[in-house]
């Protein structure tokens, strides 16, 4: 169940009212009338939620799952479990994004006020003048939220902080000792569309933004929340300017990110992991404990514990090193060729 803190419930649905919402066919074995509360991922699903498969390399999750309904396409339907209500549509994906949109929703200000009357604010916290602080938002003793800065509903922020100005944070929860600078934006949607009845449609992003003790985010580095799950940024990680970090991505402690690195969704980035600038990392990646990606590397498949990568495709720092001072000579040499 997404978190109520940041997420209204809208439900419950009966399943004859996502079917008509999104075009799906019951399964004749399905009680339309079965009625479901939230929408979750294959692997959290609950008797009372309903997931979606369209992959069909994940059948065995699916006869794992505990979910109460599923959308699946007329090809997996034997991989539903017993108990399972099925229903049938050739885009899964998109059914499942339909119903997130009928069963929760994004909480929002409801306040006049800059600061909620609902916001918990400690003794020694201060907010400058035009920061707005949500429902039900908590700000720890000694720290500092910055002119403009936006603290949406919700919102957790621990102690001796400093939240720089025109920050905006929302479905957050902020350790201690952390800094975020000037226009970061943490925990706006992250980017995910699939195709629809009429075109491309968002899919709605329910997770949350994890900042754990001691880190730093520099100004205008956005860090998306976690499609279902979080993303979570580790202790004592430091990240600069302009820097992307996509959903889902995870983040160990005391990683190095320099300017313009981007990061993809569903990234796993060991502790002590640094980044060159505008080092970029395709999805679903895994960047092993203390590896080091050199500046404008683009990494498209895992990096060992300990290794040095650079170069687009990345490749380990010798390899990559070798390579371009050959192709350096034999250039040289058709150039030389060629002046003869």
């Amino acid at each position: 169940m997404p978190d109520p803190r940041f997420f209204e419930d809208l439900g419950p649905k009966t399943l004859y009212d996502l079917a008509r919402a999104t075009g799906a066919e019951l399964h004749p074995s399905a009680d339309g009338a079965r009625l479901v509360h939230a929408v979750s991922v294959l692997d959290r699903a609950s008797a009372d939620s309903i997931t979606f498969l369209s992959d069909k390399r994940r059948k065995a999750d699916l006869a794992a799952s505990q979910a109460g309904a599923c959308f699946l396409p007329a090809s997996l339907v034997e991989a539903a479990p017993e108990g399972c209500a099925v229903l049938l549509t050739p885009s899964p994906q998109a059914a499942y994004a339909i119903s997130a949109q009928l069963l929760h929703r994004t909480r929002i200000n409801g306040a006049d006020a800059f600061v909620s009357p609902t916001a918990k604010i400690e003794p020694g916290a201060r907010i400058a003048p035009g920061a707005v602080v949500g429902d039900g938002a908590q700000i720890g003793a000694g720290s500092v939220i910055g002119s403009g800065a936006v603290i949406g509903p919700g919102v957790a922020i621990g102690r001796d902080c400093e939240i720089g100005p025109r920050a905006v944070i929302g479905f957050a929860l902020v350790g201690d000792r952390v800094r975020i600078y000037a226009g970061a934006v943490i925990g706006e949607a992250g980017f995910g569309a699939t195709p629809g009845p009429s075109g491309l449609i968002d899919i709605p992003q329910l997770g949350r933004v994890i900042v754990q003790d001691g880190v730093t985010i520099g100004a205008g580095t956005c860090i998306d929340r976690g499609a279902f799950d979080d993303t979570v940024i580790g202790e004592n990680t430091k990240i600069d300017n302009l820097v992307q970090i996509a959903h889902n991505v995870r983040v160990g402690r005391n990683c190095v990110m320099a300017a313009h690195t981007g990061i993809s969704g569903s990234v796993t980035i060991g502790d002590g992991a640094q980044f060159g600038g505008r080092a970029g990392v395709a999805d679903h990646v895994a960047i092993g404990q203390g590896a080091r990606v050199a500046a404008g590397a683009g990494v498209m498949k895992d990096i060992p514990p300990g290794e040095t990568w650079g170069g687009v495709p990345a490749r380990p720092v010798r390899t990559w090193m070798r390579e371009t001072a050959w192709l350096s000579k034999m250039a040289q040499r058709r150039g030389e060729g060629a002046g003869a």
